[in-house]
Parts: structure tokens; C-alpha cells; sequence
């Protein structure tokens, strides 16, 4: 337990905190005024997932990679409102297939692995709000909300152009230095490939019990279960641990939220708030940094959602179930890791 919650406070980042603060206060503000904050979530995840993508460097492979993000998200947004309160067999394949493709985005480069998986978190939220609500694709408001992502993309976008420009055009180190910046197209192994596939099938199983059964507070399951695994075979079973300690502190973190703030807008606080000790605390230690974007997206995906005791205690139960799918996931995908290099030697 000691290395799981170890801290490193060389990498405590407040400025780059309160800088994500101030950015993501602009939606928050304007769409208050003008009484469309059913954009908000939308906007704030464009803002802060397209903030994470940015891998430094020149401004020309910066804006490449956050554009890229930004047109690919707002792609994940409109298939998500659309279809979250459709067919359940099409929500299962459809997060399936997402949960697939970020896996196989290794092959582009851990860099580009990182953001793949953080769409993919963002797809199980948007599936999440039309289910919660019983919305069709004509009532989900697919086409706005999709903008509303775009719109928050752009709003990052042309923050860093400007902190850019008043830098007299050079070259900037990454925002988050600790996401590794490779980028460099690799040959998959057949052991990734395989673990791909096996991560896409968690994250189906675990949608497939909450939209399959239509199990009231059963959403927090898939986040979950993507959140505690491991993204990668070659990760250590520390990142591993911290993984699960995250989810589960991020789940008692949500529930504490939710059950103690009725109000919609200080709710929509606390979303920008674990947004920014998230971007503050990355390199300090990672089972936080874990909890606190597991509490933001579980915070985001019941923010309008009727709650008490009762409720939170089955999102909770649920989040356990998602992170033991994880931990089996996880058993299997380390058992056919030493089998394929049992096999090697033994070759």
C-alpha cells in the first residue's frame, strides 16, 4: 500500500491546475448565461480530454494531434447521444467496438493509445445520458451536443495558440510531460492484439448487464470496469493496483458528491474542480490521479439523475462488479502474457 499511494511531491502542479481551472470557468460562465448548460458536460470534456492530448513539441504537431482528437471526439459524441437510449444490442456492440479500436491505437504510439482510451471513457459517459433519460435519437440532441464537444475542443485549441504566439512561436513542452509522447507507428504483437480484443469483450460484458438488464444505477459498471484495467500488457501490476484503487476511491468520491450537493450547479463545480486536481496531481502519484478522473466522470454521468442513499450504495456495488470484470480481465491477460513467453523460450 505504501508504493500504491506513494507521493512524489516534486510533480505537484498547481499552476497547470488552476490554468485548467480558469479555461474550463469559460463554459461554465457562458453557457450559464445563457441557459445552456445541458452543453456543459459536453463542452468540459472536449476542453479537458483535447487539453490531455496535447503532446507538445512544435505547434504545427501539437495542433495536428488535438485536431485529431477533437474531430474524432465529436464523432464518439453524436454515435453516443444517438444511439445510448436506442437497442441495447447496438449500444453493447457499438461500445464494444470503440472499447476495440482505442486498444488497437497502440500501434500509432502510447501517446495516441492514451487519447484513444480517454474517447473511449468519454463514449461510456455519452451512452450513459439518453439512456438515464429514455431520450430517441431525435429527442438526445446528438447533432448539438456533438458541436458543443467541438466547440470545447476548439476553446483549448485556441488557448494553447495563443499561450503560444505570447511564447514568440516556440516550441512547448507537453501539458501532462507524464503521458509518454511516443508517437512512433509499431507492429502489434499478437499477445496485444489478443488483449485488445479481451478489453473490448470486459467492456461489453459490463455494458451488456447495465443496458441488457436495464439495472437502475448499473452505468457506473462499464467505467469502471475500463478505468481499473490495465491499458497495456507491458504496464506493471503496480499501475495495475493503483488502476483499482482508483476506481473504487473515485466511486466513494462521486457518491459522497452526489448524495451531498442537490444542486445541479454545484455539481457542475465539482466537475471542474476534480478536473483540475486531476491536472495538478497527475505525476504525484497515480492511483489519485485515477481516483479523481474516475470521480469526475462518475460525478458527470449522474450529475441530473435522482439520488439518495439507496442509489448511490447499488453505483457503488456496481463499480465493485465493473472492477472485479477488470481484475479477472486482468488474470487472463497476465496468464497469456507468461504463456506466450513460456512458449518463446521453450522455441
Amino acid at each position: 500500500m505504501s508504493k500504491v499511494f506513494a507521493i512524489d511531491r516534486k510533480e505537484f502542479k498547481l499552476l497547470r491546475g488552476i490554468e485548467v481551472m480558469v479555461i474550463l470557468l469559460i463554459p461554465f460562465v457562458v453557457l450559464g448565461v445563457l441557459k445552456k448548460d445541458m452543453y456543459l458536460l459536453s463542452v468540459t470534456f472536449g476542453i479537458l480530454f483535447v487539453g490531455l492530448s496535447d503532446p507538445g513539441g512544435p505547434f504545427g504537431v501539437r495542433f495536428r494531434e488535438m485536431a485529431i482528437v477533437g474531430v474524432l471526439g465529436t464523432g464518439v459524441t453524436a454515435l453516443g447521444f444517438a444511439i445510448g437510449g436506442g437497442p441495447w444490442g447496438w449500444v453493447v456492440l457499438a461500445a464494444s467496438g470503440v472499447t476495440l479500436l482505442s486498444g488497437l491505437a497502440l500501434k500509432f504510439g502510447t501517446h495516441r493509445f492514451v487519447s484513444a482510451t480517454l474517447l473511449n471513457a468519454w463514449f461510456l459517459v455519452v451512452i450513459s445520458v439518453p439512456a438515464a433519460h429514455h431520450l430517441s435519437a431525435p429527442t438526445s440532441l446528438w447533432a448539438r451536443q456533438s458541436l458543443a464537444w467541438l466547440i470545447g475542443s476548439a476553446v483549448w485549441i485556441a488557448c494553447t495558440l495563443i499561450k503560444w504566439l505570447l511564447d514568440g512561436r516556440r516550441a512547448q513542452p507537453s501539458n501532462i510531460p507524464e503521458i509518454p509522447g511516443d508517437m512512433s507507428s509499431n507492429t502489434l504483437s499478437s499477445p496485444e492484439i489478443s488483449f485488445a480484443i479481451i478489453r473490448a469483450l470486459a467492456v461489453g460484458i459490463a455494458v451488456a448487464l447495465a443496458f441488457g438488464f436495464h439495472v437502475p444505477d448499473a452505468d457506473w459498471m462499464p467505467i469502471a470496469t475500463l478505468v481499473a484495467m490495465k491499458g497495456t500488457l507491458d504496464q506493471t501490476e503496480l499501475f495495475a493496483v493503483q488502476r483499482l484503487a482508483g476506481a473504487v476511491i473515485g466511486a466513494l468520491m462521486a457518491m459522497f458528491f452526489l448524495v451531498g450537493l442537490k444542486n445541479k450547479h454545484a455539481l457542475e463545480a465539482v466537475i471542474i474542480l476534480l478536473g483540475s486536481v486531476a491536472a495538478t496531481i497527475r505525476g504525484v502519484n497515480y492511483a489519485l490521479y485515477c481516483a479523481a478522473i474516475a470521480g469526475l466522470v462518475l460525478v458527470s454521468m449522474d450529475i441530473s439523475h435522482p439520488t439518495n442513499y439507496t442509489a448511490e450504495f447499488h453505483r457503488v456495488f456496481f463499480t465493485l462488479v465493473g472492477v472485479g470484470i477488470a481484475w479477472l480481465v486482468m488474470l487472463l491477460a497476465n496468464a497469456m502474457q507468461k504463456n506466450a513467453a513460456t512458449g518463446a523460450t521453450a522455441g
